[in-house]
């Protein structure tokens, strides 16, 4: 589809497939298909054909409003079986010769071969920084001269049953997956400025099923994490209170709900029809008050893995929240206040086309996942070769500009 890229956002609430057209100053979609998810849950398959069916409609319904076919794509990925590690990669560099790119996809292949128990695989290898003959801390060592090269690099590995049923279902709805990308990896990329990355800040994604962390320290990403509470366990909160239907739970808590119990009003009601069939007056300041104790408990758990990655120092920039359950009011003061930093509220930016749906937090994965896609995607004519003049694989095309992508540059 030529300068075309394809990106499906598989969420526990949505599925949103996204075509898009690289341009130098924005991205200008072309193709959106939104459905509602089926056969997910807190970001793990449970109906491989339900999910199927759910991904099938929205690509469907991209391909229509496009006037493409689709049969590839980049796929979000999440869920409690996401872990991370960092591990340390070395090679030496022969001759009075300075640093090459080979040298880093060398030093890279060493961190890569970590042992890993057989039942996970790695889904992504992001380095850090390097150290050149014992120099540490350099963000851009091509062109360096130096004996000894290491790589300090974040490994994140998933399950591979995890992601075979999720490639199931994304292959039975008739389309072949690109490359899998990590959730807050595509949030972070949509939603973060240049400065907050490099003076480091961490990406909530508070999706539906799970809240997607990571940490952003000198440009690259430090840590990442995957919290298996969301915007569904507040809606189920509020079912059980209010004894409701979960459709009519999640209309209330978007269009009465409020994070913050001291900012609601006594006197504020409004009315619901329960289960029973009788219609009651509910306060809103009782509303809140559930709300505002999942919340807490969202922000805690994010506190808590902040704190377990020891760069809770190191986040001069704060903390960057996005997602569909980050659009209540009050949210932003209830997360300042438990993670003693900064907050800012995001969405993402420069997205033209049939776009004005996607400008909202709901869809900075699915953005971001277009936009790291498109820079995989997007060769120039020099990068279709390599040294030796052969073609190299699209796949090994992807991988190189996916490590270009997330590799820290100098101002």
């Amino acid at each position: 589809m030529g300068d075309l890229v394809v990106g499906i956002d598989v969420g526990t609430h949505k599925i949103c497939t996204l075509v898009g057209e690289v341009r130098p100053e924005d991205i200008y979609v072309v193709g959106l298909g939104i459905e509602p998810s089926a056969g997910m849950k807190k970001g793990v398959v449970n109906d491989v054909n339900a999910l199927s069916a759910a991904i099938g409609k929205s690509v469907r319904k991209a391909e229509k409003s496009s006037g493409y076919d689709i049969n590839r794509a980049f796929v979000s990925v999440a869920g409690s079986h996401i872990s991370s590690l960092t591990s340390r990669g070395i090679t030496t560099i022969v001759g009075p010769r300075s640093v090459q790119a080979e040298d880093l996809e060398k030093a890279m292949a060493v961190a890569r071969g970590i042992a890993i128990p057989h039942n996970r695989e790695v889904l992504h290898v992001v380095p850090r920084s390097y150290t050149l003959d014992g120099q540490e801390g350099i963000r851009s060592p091509i062109g360096m001269h130096c004996f000894r090269l290491e790589v300090d690099a974040h490994i994140i590995t998933a399950s591979t049953t995890s992601l075979a049923n999720l490639e199931d279902a994304v292959e039975t709805a008739g389309v072949l997956v690109d490359r899998f990308i990590l959730n807050p990896l595509a949030a972070g990329d949509a939603v973060l400025t240049s400065h907050e990355r490099d003076m480091g800040a961490v990406i909530i994604d508070i999706g539906g099923g799970t809240t997607d962390l990571a940490i952003f320290i000198d440009g690259t990403v430090w840590h990442t994490a995957i919290i298996p509470v969301g915007g569904n366990h507040v809606t189920q909160d509020i079912t059980y209170w209010m004894r409701v239907p979960f459709e009519l739970a999640e209309q209330v808590k978007m269009q009465r709900g409020h994070a913050d119990m001291d900012a609601v009003a006594e006197s504020e009601v409004f009315p619901v029809e329960p289960f029973g069939g009788d219609i009651l007056q509910v306060k809103r300041r009782d509303l809140a008050m559930v709300i505002e104790a999942r919340f807490e408990e969202i922000f805690d758990l994010a506190e808590k893995e902040i704190k377990r990655s020891g760069y809770a120092g190191l986040l001069r920039a704060g903390a960057v929240i996005t997602g569909g359950s980050s659009q209540l009011p009050g949210y932003r003061e209830l997360a300042s206040r438990i993670l003693n930093v900064p907050v800012r509220l995001a969405q993402p930016e420069k997205i033209t086309g049939i776009a004005d749906t996607l400008k909202n937090p709901s869809y900075s994965t699915s953005v971001g996942l277009l936009r790291l896609g498109l820079e995989m995607d997007s060769m120039t004519e020099k990068e279709t070769s390599d040294n030796a003049g052969l073609p190299v694989s699209r796949w090994g095309r992807v991988m190189n500009d996916f490590l270009r992508r997330f590799l820290p540059q100098d101002d």
